[in-house]
């Protein structure tokens, strides 16, 4: 166990260097292999955003370790946000009216922000760390399937990115997040269940 925790805190060493210098890098999030950068920096965004050939104007999930931060990055958060915070049992993502001190193009056009609150794992450790949000997207071209385990990331992204988080045992969720859309005025979309 000594052992692990050891490889573990080097990764993180690695994946936090990588992400302060504005590069992309591929970690296990608490649903799937993610390709991820800083939330902050438009540029890495920008550099995600060519690697993973994702169309102009689609917006990211962005991940944060503690609901008490989410005040620092959406405007006004909904009140029955924080019921489904308390409730949910699954890795969910929901999408807030209207994100702040982000990069703009992390953001959707009409200016809402789609952030998932990570309870566990490597990820959760690594924003910890990092004090800032990072963003997740699946570890794959866009349109291809989502890599469950490290092996189903293909060669082409892994040569692409700035770093590997070296953990090829972790094992992701069998699904990616649900997803609720909220308005300020109260109404839930659910977009993915």
């Amino acid at each position: 166990m000594g052992f692990f925790i050891e490889v573990m805190q080097e990764e993180l060493e690695k994946a936090i260097a990588v992400l302060e210098k504005g590069g992309v890098l591929i970690y296990p999030t608490d649903t799937v292999w993610g390709l991820g950068c800083d939330a902050t920096n438009s540029k890495a965004v920008e550099k995600l955003s060519k690697l993973k050939e994702r169309e102009e104007g689609k917006s990211y999930i962005v991940l944060l370790d503690d609901d008490r931060k989410l005040n620092r990055y959406v405007k006004e958060i909904p009140e029955v946000a924080w019921d489904i915070l308390d409730f949910v049992n699954r890795p969910t993502t929901i999408v807030y009216p209207q994100g702040i001190n982000l990069a703009k193009n992390v953001m959707a056009q009409d200016g809402s922000i789609a952030i998932r609150i990570v309870k566990t794992g490597f990820a959760k450790r690594l924003i910890q760390r990092f004090k800032k949000p990072i963003v997740s997207t699946s570890a794959n071209l866009s349109g291809e399937p989502s890599p469950k385990k490290y092996k189903d990331i293909s060669k082409s992204i892994k040569e692409k990115v700035d770093g590997v988080v070296s953990l090829p045992e972790i094992k992701a969720e069998e699904k990616p997040s649900a997803i609720i859309k909220l308005q300020i005025d109260g109404q839930v979309e659910i977009i993915r269940k």
